[in-house]
């Protein structure tokens, strides 16, 4: 029996086995550059850093239900010149998340809102953090479906724990039943938990009315606007571009 063979079962008991897919690598570049014993084993078990960091991001990613792949540099800056490119290379950072503050992307649809919410997002995921992304009326639908299957404040605990939830095209649609509610009791745990980045196509001041109640609308803001950064995109829609852009992209 060789002695990779004998480290097999050793190094799963430790569940290390994931240094299997490199040893046989490490072990020729050990030799063919006469690496020190400390030198191979550093590199060996930064194999096996590198591979579960990678696993783990995946994971996060995957929890996170992000609608593709977004990342800044893959933003058109150049398209909307009023899009405020160090501002959003800023929250790109993430160090927003740092004091658990809020940022509101607000401007018409097309401009990019979604892209760099989710850029914003994966970048957190890259960082490390968790981070849960759901548009608006899947949210809510969501909540709406754990209440009638008793699953409702499990469900509102996880929303409400996560490090970073992106909700996206919020307003979109009118509020209906416990919606409203729903949207408050959101807003009111996560205050100074846990960041947000939410997208809408409406001004902010347009969102009070969404909740059918002043009352209700104005602790749920209060709460959502207190440690928030809010965003005003403008420009044209990338979808349905001007026609000296659509022909200068041709």
């Amino acid at each position: 029996m060789s002695t990779i063979e004998q480290l097999t079962p050793i190094l799963k008991r430790l569940k290390l086995s994931g240094t299997l897919q490199s040893l046989e690598l490490r072990i020729k570049e050990a030799v063919d550059d006469n690496l020190a014993h400390l030198e191979f084993l550093y590199r060996l078990l930064g194999d096996e850093v590198e591979r579960r960091e990678a696993k783990q991001l995946d994971m996060r990613l995957r929890r996170a239900a992000f609608e593709g792949s977004k990342t800044l540099d893959g933003f058109d800056f150049a398209f909307n010149p009023n899009v405020p490119k160090s501002k959003v290379i800023e929250l790109g950072t993430c160090n927003f998340m740092l004091n658990q503050e809020n940022v509101l992307l607000v401007g018409p649809t097309g401009v990019g809102k979604s892209h760099i919410a989710q850029a914003i997002g994966q970048r957190s995921c890259r960082l490390g953090r968790d981070v849960i992304y759901l548009p608006a009326r899947k949210l809510l639908r969501q909540l709406r479906a754990a209440r009638a299957d008793g699953s409702y404040d499990r469900k509102l605990q996880r929303l409400a724990m996560v490090e970073l939830l992106v909700i996206d095209d919020l307003g979109l649609h009118p509020l209906h039943g416990d919606e409203p509610g729903d949207l408050f009791e959101l807003f009111r745990l996560r205050y100074e938990c846990g960041s947000m980045v939410v997208t809408s196509n409406r001004d902010v001041s347009e969102w009070y009315p969404m909740f059918g109640d002043e009352l209700l609308a104005s602790a749920a803001m209060d709460r959502l606007l207190h440690h928030a950064q809010v965003l005003v995109l403008e420009g044209a829609s990338y979808r349905n571009p001007p026609s000296k852009k659509r022909s200068k992209a041709a």
